[in-house]
């Protein structure tokens, strides 16, 4: 396990792919009874490994989803995959089962990067995987991740132009940050581990901004790039807070019920640990560990913060479709005029969005935003 990653990973010796291959198709019929017959626009294989999954799965997963929902011709099918586990053989086959978009977790171009963040993969491995994506896919996208210990902003610069100059349509760049509950934050607290200061910081960010607006892959949320018209269209159905069934080990969801106002959203949370979720799904056709509506309010706030990440920020109508409330009564006006005195926030008569000024301090704003 990466030593920065709080992501839901467990190590086998030996899967049962039957095993897992029926409770996905069983916990998908589940959900599609509680949502209908509705249209599915995008599809995520993620968190993890997934191409680890054999092709087989993939496409009998697919298969089934396009059995329970209305699964559109031109939807969007992501996997993500890993250097270590790309090989042309295994890309063909996911591109022949229905996935028509690869994520590439490369996360830095430099080896003594990687062996810091604890990747099993050299920067030669990431761009023969790289290669081998851009012939079976047309549209790639890499991850990588910076204000690294030691790593200068001189570093930075060579680093991201060397990625944008690669056969990829969408890049993924995220600040290094502390995670409970990982080995890294246990280096941190035990002064084993120091990150660059926040003016540093800072100027990886604003040097990240220019550069990636001068090569035509300007930011479309807080950390992530796009030629325009490749954004993925799946992290947009998170930020504009639509509906999404999560499915499998660990995932969540948020999915359409109705309440008072005519929209709801119900969370619900698979077990992690995959016999778990296998032996729940078994028992009780799905793998559920928690299942409950979200009041209002907190939709309002989950909305908010979602939506404030995208550049263009929140569209009036979205909002009120998703929410049940009108953008304006969701903020109280005397932050929101504060915050736009002082530019760091802007409302047009029918967005309400950061400013650049105010992009780097997403976080605060959205306190200040929901006080």
């Amino acid at each position: 396990m990466c030593p920065y990653c709080d992501f839901n990973s467990h190590v086998r010796e030996t899967i049962n792919t039957d095993a897992m291959a029926a409770a996905y198709c069983t916990e998908l019929k589940h959900f599609a009874g509680l949502t209908g017959r509705r249209p599915v626009e995008t599809i995520f294989f993620g968190g993890g490994t997934p191409s680890l999954m054999p092709e087989g799965l993939v496409g009998r997963i697919l298969n089934t989803i396009a059995d329970l929902w209305q699964l559109g011709p031109d939807a969007e099918i992501t996997l993500e995959a890993n250097p270590t586990s790309a090989d042309a053989a295994r890309f063909a086959g996911y591109r022949a089962a229905g996935v028509n978009r690869l994520s590439l977790g490369v996360q830095a171009l430099d080896d003594a990067a990687l062996a810091f963040l604890g990747r099993q993969h050299s920067a030669a491995e990431s761009l023969r995987a790289l290669d081998l994506a851009a012939r079976e896919f047309s549209r790639t996208s890499i991850d990588l991740i910076y204000g690294r210990q030691n790593q200068t902003p001189d570093a930075w610069e060579k680093e991201l132009t060397q990625a944008l100059g690669l056969p990829v349509q969408h890049i993924s760049l995220y600040q290094l940050t502390i995670e409970k509950g990982t080995a890294f934050f246990q280096d941190a607290r035990d002064g084993r581990l120091h990150l660059p200061d926040e003016d540093t910081l800072r100027t990886f960010f604003d040097m990240t901004q220019a550069i990636t607006n001068a090569t035509g892959m300007p930011a479309y949320e807080v950390s992530n790039h796009a030629i325009p018209g490749e954004e993925c269209r799946h992290n947009l159905a998170y930020w504009t807070y639509r509906p999404y069934v999560g499915v499998g080990p660990g995932a969540h969801g948020r999915l359409p019920v109705s309440n008072g106002s005519g929209v709801g959203r119900l969370a619900t949370r698979q077990h992690a640990k995959p016999e778990t979720w296998i032996d729940a799904v078994r028992i009780k056709g799905h793998g559920g560990a928690e299942s409950e509506p979200v009041p209002a309010d907190e939709m309002v706030i989950e909305a908010l913060m979602m939506g404030l990440r995208l550049t263009d920020g929140i569209d009036a109508n979205t909002f009120q479709q998703a929410t049940g409330r009108p953008l304006d009564s969701a903020c109280p006006a005397s932050s929101t005029k504060r915050l736009i005195d002082a530019e760091f926030i802007e409302r047009t008569p029918t967005h309400l969005c950061l400013t650049a000024k105010g992009r780097p301090f997403l976080d605060a704003i959205l306190k200040k935003l929901v006080a």
